[in-house]
């Protein structure tokens, strides 16, 4: 298997300078560019890397047409523009969510947090019933229907954008009628045999997110051979079965799943190496605000106080090509990212 991770980035005029001056592409089609990749070739348990200038990727097939999966530009998904990074506010309708359960436990409280998310600039808004922290003991559907579903009702009433988080096909086909636009599963598709179908049947866009286990089993030593390519072939096999099943590729979001079955130095290493799933072709999600392995590098154990640390992770992030972001803190995070771009001379919409 060969590997593409896009290296030599740049942003703004010098990433428009180097597309159009040959020597350069631009992820996704965005305005993170790249001048070089790391060719990555693993057979078996052996691992091999070698550097190429982007001249030299065009002159080999195999790696040209790894390439153009990289460079082609992202489609729009429900409105969602990719050119720009995009925030995805959470509202977790939850007493035991990790970082801020038990803040909106009911559909009342998490309907006004998310009438906050969108004022604050959020383009998405994914509402969750059921928590999927490590070691969470499932919900009963009953239960995540009267939580989940008079929220999304709610605030996609108002015009708002709203993903459901679920991995129910029940709370997605119903959380859909009630005017969500998005599913965004946890278990990419795998918790129940009827996902697939389901949500190839409803025809609205997916988050398939990789994980190991369920969140009762999955800190339980996690291990990889390599976390960044063993989280590309999950994808991909994923992408390719959704494929199979008749789902458009158009409509398919993928996310490594930081902190679901990895630990702290896979997440890290998943951090340092996204761009290397932009080669899946489709938009790419991460979600790393508050979570536990920024308080094992600050310190900081109480998860709502990682603020700084996830506005850390969130400009390391977007300067890889990543479409979306999954964030607590919109406001906060709509700020860094506007600092970071005016920096790097790349233009901040209102909107993605």
């Amino acid at each position: 298997m060969i590997y593409l991770k896009p290296c030599g980035l740049v942003w703004g005029a010098a990433a428009r300078d180097a597309a159009h001056g040959g020597v350069g592409g631009l992820i996704g089609g965005g305005a993170t560019g790249f001048t070089a990749c790391e060719v990555i070739e693993r057979d078996g348990g052996g691992v091999r890397r070698k550097w190429r200038g982007f001249g030299a990727l065009k002159g080999t097939p195999e790696l040209a047409e790894r390439l153009a999966l990289i460079e082609a530009p992202r489609p729009t998904v429900a409105g969602l523009d990719f050119a720009r990074p995009c925030i995805m506010g959470v509202i977790n309708v939850t007493p035991d969510s990790f970082s801020d359960g038990g803040r909106t436990p009911e559909p009342e409280s998490a309907i006004a947090h998310g009438r906050t998310l969108a004022a604050e600039g959020a383009d998405v808004l994914d509402v969750g019933g059921e928590s999927t922290r490590p070691y969470a003991e499932p919900l009963a559907l009953d239960d995540e229907r009267a939580r989940a579903l008079p929220v999304v009702e709610a605030l996609a009433g108002e015009g708002r954008f709203v993903s459901i988080d679920t991995r129910k096909p029940a709370i997605m086909r119903e959380a859909v009628a009630a005017g969500a636009g998005m599913v965004n599963d946890v278990s990419a598709l795998t918790h129940d045999p009827e996902s697939v179908a389901t949500v190839r049947d409803l025809d609205v866009p997916v988050v398939l997110m990789h994980s190991r286990g369920d969140p009762t089993t999955m800190q339980v030593d996690p291990r990889y051979d390599d976390v960044v390519l063993d989280v590309y072939d999950a994808l991909a096999a994923r992408i390719a079965a959704c494929e199979a099943a008749g789902m458009e590729r158009r409509r398919i979001i993928v996310d490594p799943g930081i902190g679901f079955g990895k630990t702290a130095e896979h997440n890290l290493a998943l951090l340092g190496g996204l761009t290397l799933l932009h080669g899946l072709g489709v938009p790419l999600l991460v979600g790393a605000s508050r979570k536990a392995f920024i308080g094992r590098l600050t310190g900081e154990q109480v998860a709502g106080r990682r603020v700084a640390g996830s506005l850390g992770a969130a400009v390391a992030i977007v300067m890889q090509g990543v479409q979306i972001l999954r964030v607590h803190d919109v406001a906060e995070t709509r700020d860094a990212l506007a600092v970071w771009q005016a920096a790097m001379g790349v233009a901040s919409p209102t909107s993605c």
